[in-house]
């Protein structure tokens, strides 16, 4: 079994994923627009929402982060309740990758030696996403 993420960006998915790509290597493996629906059940997108991204996935490392703009017209996304988790293999990867992703964003615990690793930081992504980038520790199989 996995439990996977799915994210919804309300409007700002493309923008997402190109982000994704670009901070963490993500790899896009699918994207499927509302347009692209097969015809059936009726189901018709309207205009506004026929380019948004119904559904995609993307590879980051061994993890797929599955996304989508929602069916539009929600309020905004609020992502809360949880914190997405990057495990770097080693303190000057966590440091790219953390430093990456708070572009646009705001820090929340900078990156820094703790008692349990040699790097972890805290930070909300552009998109309002928590995340924490944590340092693998010696010893520890991740």
């Amino acid at each position: 079994m996995e439990i996977q993420p799915y994210l919804f960006f309300n409007g700002r998915c493309e923008e997402a994923i190109a982000f994704y790509r670009e901070a963490l290597g993500a790899q896009e493996l699918m994207k499927m627009r509302f347009k692209d629906a097969p015809p059936g059940d009726g189901y018709q997108p309207s205009p506004e929402v026929a380019d948004k991204i119904m559904h995609a996935t993307l590879a980051v490392g061994r993890t797929h982060l599955m996304m989508s703009d929602g069916q539009g017209g929600e309020a905004e996304v609020a992502h809360s309740g949880f914190s997405l988790s990057i495990t770097a293999a080693d303190v000057a990867s966590g440091e790219k990758y953390f430093n990456a992703m708070v572009k646009g964003g705001q820090v929340t615990m900078p990156f820094q030696k703790t008692f349990w690793t040699d790097g972890f930081g805290m930070l909300v992504d552009k998109f309002g996403v928590p995340w924490m980038v944590n340092v693998q520790h010696k010893g520890d199989t991740a």
